[in-house]
């Protein structure tokens, strides 16, 4: 999948990069991507719900009125369940949402959330950003270059950049990750990919070497 190489003006630098098809042309599996971000929110839930059972609600323990003999309900101490105020049955208790996903499944979510946004042309190739110090104003006339500044728009970089970090924090619709931490559901809930051309170039050089 050849794709050109914008500059920061939004305009053909001349250059393109090599997309490989084994990524970014998949048939994409919607179910594999259902798992991965269901994974990624589920691992992101406190669990610290929680309610008390009667061991742990005030109140006396002691029996109420004699078992037998009083034409009533034989009852325990007022902390049954039953009254109010009382404890809570199978009530939540505090534990992990998280689950375990294979590697290959994961690594299957993403190859098709990237084959998605290759099919609906929602990924762009851009030069190298470089900045002396972060300018956010910078970061959003890009965007506003390439046309996809009212999108919701996830910067993939090669490495961690202070910079550009800094500079994209404070535009709500922007954020950026590198290669090597991107997610599927960060993939599915952007509406387009901004990538560097030395971010492109990596899946190049992983096809060589594969």
């Amino acid at each position: 999948m050849q794709v050109d190489v914008l500059d920061i003006k939004g305009q053909k630098t001349g250059r393109t990069v090599e997309l490989p098809a084994d990524v970014f042309g998949v048939e994409p599996n919607d179910h594999v991507i259902y798992l991965a971000v269901k994974q990624y929110l589920a691992a992101g839930r406190q669990g610290t719900h929680k309610v008390k059972t009667r061991a742990e609600v005030k109140g006396a323990s002691r029996k109420l009125h004699k078992q037998k003999g009083t034409g009533g309900a034989r009852k325990g101490n007022i902390r049954n369940p039953l009254y109010k105020g009382g404890g809570t049955i199978f009530g939540p208790k505090p534990h992990s949402y998280a689950f375990k996903l294979n590697r290959k499944v994961k690594d299957l979510a993403k190859i098709s959330a990237l084959s998605y946004k290759a099919k609906d042309n929602a990924i762009y190739v851009i030069e190298d950003i470089n900045m002396d110090a972060p300018k956010t104003k910078q970061v959003a006339e890009v965007m506003n270059n390439l046309k996809v500044a009212d999108k919701k728009t996830l910067i993939v970089l090669p490495e961690y950049n202070d910079n550009l970090y800094l500079s994209t924090r404070n535009i709500p619709n922007i954020t950026s990750s590198l290669l090597a931490d991107v997610n599927t559901y960060e993939i599915m809930n952007a509406d387009v990919l901004v990538i560097t051309e030395n971010t492109a170039k990596i899946f190049t050089e992983e096809e060589a070497t594969a």
